[in-house]
């Protein structure tokens, strides 16, 4: 009987530790950083996160830079979802935060030379194809905005992204992970930015061969139909700055269009732009259409943020109502880290759209004087 007692004794003590110490581990398991690198860790991003008292235009920026030295770091390439979307639109906030780090463009005249060293027939498939668009966009906009004149860099940067056209006059882009990466449309939207962005480029561009290309990726854009509201925002903003893309009457109903998105709360939803089929290749359609918020989705960072920086640059007034209330969205949610928050359309995992979400939402609010 003793002995008995004295078992259960010992396997009841081991019992209670074992689960003690499930418990812990339970308790103590963190998610995966968004970005880390060195010194540099960016918690995981996650709707829970509390929102700010107070907006703080230099911690939406902290978070974009660290976030993109950190991406670069440890990646060694320019992904859309960061570092590409970083120097796409940090180079116009220079004038209020100041000049982003020299760092990421050295990153991204060395990225030039790695897609220069490719067969251009590898470069006309994969991620290579937006990928060398954005690489042109971002130095491009740094030429704008640092620099203030066009480098020798950005053009060979500019002529590799030519080079990576395909010949319908797009350039390739994985359907996989939108909607940054779910369309050719899409790159060929952002390609358009890069010749237009780079200061002087286009119009003193002379030999037959790349002109050429410019008239086919307008050709392209033009004739070709977006496959979703979304991919209309983005032509939107590439024909203002690029002429021949769009007529006024179709610019005023892309316009039209996107102010009936706009949510009662003053922000925009990234999934009323495009169904779940529509944003491209994979098994998302169905995760989507799981979503608790199917038919009535949340507000968030990227969309609202992209909305207004192209109304904007499409000429609506920042004084609009309309815009107004979205300035106001993005005043009070922004997020304690200085993110602002937008769940991934892929996987609940990293939710690398809250670095866009971020970006476009710092764009917006300076292109409404609003930091």
């Amino acid at each position: 009987m003793t002995l008995l007692s004295n078992g259960y004794r010992v396997g009841l003590v081991l019992c209670v530790v074992a689960c003690c110490a499930m418990a812990r581990s339970e308790e103590t398991v963190e998610p995966e950083p968004q970005y880390h690198s060195g010194s540099i860790l960016i918690p995981a991003a996650s709707a829970d996160e509390p929102k700010r008292q107070d907006f703080s235009a230099e911690l939406a920026d902290r978070y974009l830079t660290d976030g993109a030295l950190a991406w670069s770091r440890e990646h060694q390439c320019v992904s859309c979802h960061t570092s590409g979307l970083y120097l796409a639109v940090r180079g116009a906030l220079t004038s209020k935060l100041g000049p982003p780090p020299t760092e990421m463009r050295d990153h991204f005249i060395q990225e030039t030379k790695d897609l220069a060293a490719k067969e251009p027939e590898a470069l006309r498939k994969g991620a290579d194809g937006t990928g060398s668009a954005y690489v042109a966009l971002g130095l491009a906009e740094w030429d704008l905005h640092v620099n203030k004149t066009r480098s020798p860099e950005t053009d060979d940067a500019l002529r590799t992204m030519l080079v990576a056209q395909t010949e319908e006059g797009s350039w390739s882009n994985p359907g996989c992970w939108p909607p940054l990466e779910s369309s050719e449309f899409h790159g060929a939207t952002v390609a358009a930015l890069a010749v237009a962005t780079a200061p002087g480029w286009l119009a003193e561009l002379t030999d037959e061969r790349s002109l050429e290309q410019i008239e086919k990726l307008k050709k392209y854009l033009r004739e070709t139909e977006p496959p979703h509201d979304y991919a209309r925002l983005l032509l939107l903003w590439a024909s203002t700055r690029m002429a021949d893309l769009a007529d006024e009457q179709q610019k005023s109903d892309v316009i039209e269009m996107v102010f009936r998105h706009q949510r009662e709360d003053g922000g925009w939803s990234l999934r009323t732009f495009a169904t779940p089929e529509q944003w491209g290749d994979g098994g998302r359609a169905q995760k989507l259409r799981d979503e608790p918020d199917l038919d009535d989705p949340a507000s968030d960072g990227h969309m609202t943020g992209l909305a207004v920086l192209v109304m904007r640059d499409a000429g609506v007034p920042a004084e609009d109502a309309r815009i107004q209330a979205a300035v106001h969205w993005l005043k009070t949610n922004q997020r304690e880290s200085g993110r602002w928050w937008t769940r991934s359309l892929n996987t609940d995992t990293y939710h690398f759209i809250t670095f866009s979400g971020t970006g476009y939402a710092l764009l917006a609010l300076a292109k409404c004087n609003a930091l």
